[in-house]
C-alpha cells in the first residue's frame, strides 16, 4: 500500500497541511497538536501515540476520496479509528454546529421576522437529527465494536445493520441553505449571514466526508473483524 499512497510516513507533516489544509481536522481528531516543526508524519505520530498507518489511511482517503486499502484492512487499527470517529462527533456536536447557530442568531432578528424564526427552527431540527444519529453510533455501534475487540460477539446485532441504515444526514441542511439563500431576511447582517452560510457549506462537506470514512473504512474493517471472530468460534 505504501507505494500507492499520496502521503507517506517520511513526508513532513507541515507539507501535508500546506498541500491540503482540510487535513488539519484529521490531525485534531487524532489528538495531534500544532507545533511539530519539520518532523515527519511518522515522527509526529510516534510522539503523539498515534497509529501512523491508520492516520495515513484516513488522510489519504480524505485527500483522494477513495480507499487504496484493497485487501489490506488488517493494517488499520480499529481502536484508533473508533477514537477518531468519536472525536469527530465531539467536534460537530460541541463546536461546529453550535457555532453556526450562534452566527445565525447574531445575523438575524428572530423576534421580528417569520423567515428568521424558520431559519433557527430548521437549524435546531438539523442539530437534533445529527445528535440523534451520532448518539446511536456512540451507544450502539461503537459499544458493539468495543465488545468485539474484547472477544464478545452479540447475536442480535451486526455491522451490516448500521451500514444499511446509515443514511446521509444532509437533506435538512440543504433545506436550511435554500431558505437562507432564497428568503434572506431584509434586515439581516449580510456579512454575518454569509459567514454562517459559508460555515454551513463547510460543515456539510465535513459531514459527508465523515460518513464516507465510516462507510468505506470503518464498516469494511468491522466486517472483517466479525468474520474473523465468527471463524474463531468454529
Amino acid at each position: 500500500m505504501d507505494n500507492l499512497q499520496k502521503y507517506k510516513p517520511g513526508d513532513k507533516m507541515i507539507d501535508l497541511i500546506s498541500d491540503n489544509y482540510s487535513l488539519l481536522q484529521v490531525m485534531s481528531r487524532f489528538g495531534i497538536s500544532l507545533g511539530f516543526g519539520d518532523q515527519t508524519v511518522k515522527e509526529v505520530c510516534e510522539k503523539n501515540g498515534v497509529d501512523c498507518r491508520t492516520f495515513l489511511i484516513v488522510v489519504n482517503f480524505k485527500a483522494e476520496g477513495f480507499s487504496r486499502m484493497d485487501g489490506s484492512s488488517d493494517e488499520i487499527s480499529i481502536p484508533a479509528l473508533v477514537d477518531y470517529l468519536r472525536q469527530a462527533h465531539i467536534y460537530f456536536l460541541d463546536f461546529c454546529l453550535p457555532a453556526i447557530r450562534r452566527k445565525l442568531l447574531e445575523a438575524i432578528d428572530c423576534s421580528q421576522d417569520d423567515v428568521s424564526f424558520l431559519i433557527i427552527k430548521f437549524c435546531d431540527q438539523y442539530m437534533h437529527e445529527v445528535r440523534k444519529h451520532m448518539e446511536y453510533e456512540e451507544k450502539t455501534v461503537f459499544k458493539y465494536v468495543d465488545g468485539l475487540l474484547q472477544g464478545n460477539v452479540l447475536r442480535n446485532y451486526q455491522i451490516s445493520t448500521f451500514s444499511k441504515h446509515h443514511d446521509q444526514v444532509g437533506e435538512r441542511l440543504t433545506e436550511l441553505k435554500n431558505i437562507i439563500i432564497k428568503y434572506c431576511p431584509a434586515k439581516a447582517n449580510t456579512n454575518l449571514l454569509n459567514a454562517a452560510l459559508f460555515d454551513i457549506y463547510a460543515c456539510e462537506e465535513e459531514l459527508e466526508s465523515h460518513c464516507m470514512v465510516e462507510d468505506y473504512l470503518f464498516v469494511p474493517a468491522i466486517l472483517k473483524l466479525e468474520r474473523r471472530m465468527k471463524g474463531d468460534e468454529k
